[in-house]
């Protein structure tokens, strides 16, 4: 007769937990579980910082035509709904965010971020932190995948995602909330 036995659970992540990684990692506390992926790769690194110039610039100083009135965050550390994110690229509207805080993590949800997407993170991005970050409010969601080479975004729809466009290859978008700006997709898949 087999009998139950009761296995011992695995205790929640800490933020000690995430303190005690090298620094050549980044750490995330998700669903209570630590998650710990490598540096990215050049094409993740090379589409974050191209959005990082294509975004900044124009929403975040107002320059090149822009309308300023943002603030853009490369890699911020998100203490939202109990959870501990690193999103790749966040930004917050200046009424939310007059000032950017001298801290080390940020409890105020991003009105937009973006997960650059890499074969070791996708399922984290997708499957985990999306649903984290719409019970947050976060507005717009953007997925860039440098590999196919897309573009995702998702707009906040009551508690939910609704996928608005998703663009591929060299095209030039207007991709919500910075449609004011055009973005050429080729700059963040350019070697």
């Amino acid at each position: 007769m087999l009998s139950h036995v009761a296995l011992p659970l695995k205790k929640p992540a800490t933020y000690d937990d995430l303190l005690a990684l090298p620094e050549n990692v980044v750490g995330e506390i998700v669903d209570d579980e630590l998650h710990v992926s490598p540096r990215p790769a050049s094409p993740h690194a090379l589409a974050e910082a191209a959005l990082l110039v294509a975004l900044g610039g124009p929403f975040g100083f107002g320059r090149d035509g822009g309308p300023g009135g943002w603030v853009v965050l490369v890699e911020p550390e998100l203490h939202i709904v109990g959870q501990v994110m690193v999103p790749d690229l966040a930004a917050w509207r200046r009424e939310r965010m007059p000032v950017v805080p001298h801290a080390p993590f940020f409890d105020l949800a991003p009105n937009w971020l973006c997960e650059v997407i890499s074969p070791s993170t996708g399922a984290l991005d997708r499957a985990k932190k999306m649903p984290h970050y719409a019970r947050a409010g976060v507005g717009h969601v953007w997925l860039v995948d440098p590999t196919p080479q897309t573009l995702e975004i998702f707009r906040l729809d009551g508690e939910g995602w609704r996928l608005e466009a998703t663009h591929a290859g060299e095209a030039v978008v207007a991709a919500p909330p910075f449609e004011a700006v055009p973005l050429e997709l080729a700059r963040l898949w350019a070697r």
